[in-house]
């Protein structure tokens, strides 16, 4: 399986995966995506600018992420360490396809091509209420700098770096 760039056309098979992940978070009791988030004007926002990437099973999306260099306002009052950063979005593996590694494929994917764009670094933040994509980034490298909150959210989410 290859991880290849999403175009406009891949908006619907997109969602899907997201609406998969987040009905999963949700019966788990983690309360990181619902229907606000992420919905079509993000999704289709990533698509235009070229900045998403996915993982198919033949024509069904089992996995996704989003690289660019936005960060959220929220970012500036961190005390990063690192410059040139790239940032790391809506990392997803569909449920059924958990466990098999895709995750840690996608991170490695991402972090290739923040390099490959002249990233010095990559930033992302991580739903607090979600230990299991914290532990994901931990065990990649990526160092907590502190915590940001977000409208509508009740827990914080941590903020991570990682030298490129």
């Amino acid at each position: 399986m290859e991880i290849m760039p999403l175009t406009t056309k891949d908006v619907k098979s997109l969602l899907a995966l997201y609406r998969r992940v987040t009905a999963d978070l949700k019966r788990n009791g983690v309360k990181q995506w619902d229907f606000l988030y992420p919905n079509w004007f993000v999704v289709r926002g990533d698509l235009k600018r070229g900045t998403a990437y996915g993982l198919r099973d033949g024509k069904h999306m089992i996995g996704a992420v989003v690289v660019d260099d936005r960060q959220s306002a929220s970012y500036g009052e961190l005390p990063w360490t690192l410059d040139g950063a790239r940032c790391i979005h809506r990392l997803a593996v569909d449920p059924a396809w958990q466990g098999k590694g895709l995750g840690k494929k996608l991170l490695q994917f991402a972090e290739e091509q923040a390099r490959a764009s002249g990233g010095g670094c990559i930033r992302l933040d991580v739903y607090s209420g979600n230990p299991g994509a914290a532990q994901l980034y931990e065990r990649a490298g990526y160092k907590q700098v502190g915590a940001i909150r977000f409208p509508m959210r009740s827990e914080p989410y941590f903020a991570y770096e990682k030298a490129l």
